[in-house]
């Protein structure tokens, strides 16, 4: 099969990107204004909205979606450097198109889902890189390359990120 475009592919990364920071943002955001979606809520709409994007454009670019994953699988050699930067920098882009329309949506909210950790700079930092490495070990071994080797890789993604979202989210500062 031929891949799509590097053009299509970034376009894809910006899209989910956009996706992912407006739904994980969002329920963030609407739980502040509501308190309707909780803690749990929250983590699932992570875990839910990652899962959705895999099998929505997986098959595009790879469904990235985070400079982290991008860099992850540049170091894993299972991405080529050259085109880590075209990816990184659109997924920047769309998270910042999804923030300025949340904002746009909630001008009232100064916080905007930012997050604040409880504990110690250096025991977020560690459990960021925990967690990040949690992640990679699943999504490493779960796929190959830019493919999924099965049905279920986006269950499993999806999984351990409404896992870490739950269980060490609030301590990280993801409220």
């Amino acid at each position: 099969m031929i891949l799509p475009s590097l053009a299509r592919r970034s376009f894809a990364e910006f899209l989910g990107t956009f996706v992912l920071v407006f739904a994980g943002t969002g329920a963030i955001v609407v739980n502040d204004a509501t308190h309707a979606i909780s803690h749990a809520g929250i983590a699932i709409t992570f875990g839910l909205v990652v899962l959705a994007l895999i099998y929505c454009l997986g098959d595009i670019s790879g469904a990235h979606f985070n400079p982290a994953v991008t860099l992850g699988f540049v170091f894993a050699q299972r991405f080529p450097l050259r085109q880590a930067t075209p990816y990184i920098a659109v997924q920047i882009l769309g998270a910042l198109a999804a923030s300025g329309l949340l904002k746009f949506l909630f001008p009232e909210n100064l916080n905007l889902g930012a997050t604040r950790p409880t504990g110690s700079g250096q025991q977020s930092f560690i459990f960021e890189v925990i967690l990040t490495w949690f992640l990679m070990l699943t999504i490493l071994s779960v796929s190959t390359g830019a493919k999924e080797k099965g049905i279920t890789a986006g269950i499993a993604i999806g999984a351990i990120i409404a896992l870490e979202a739950m269980f060490a989210g609030q301590s990280a500062g993801h409220r």
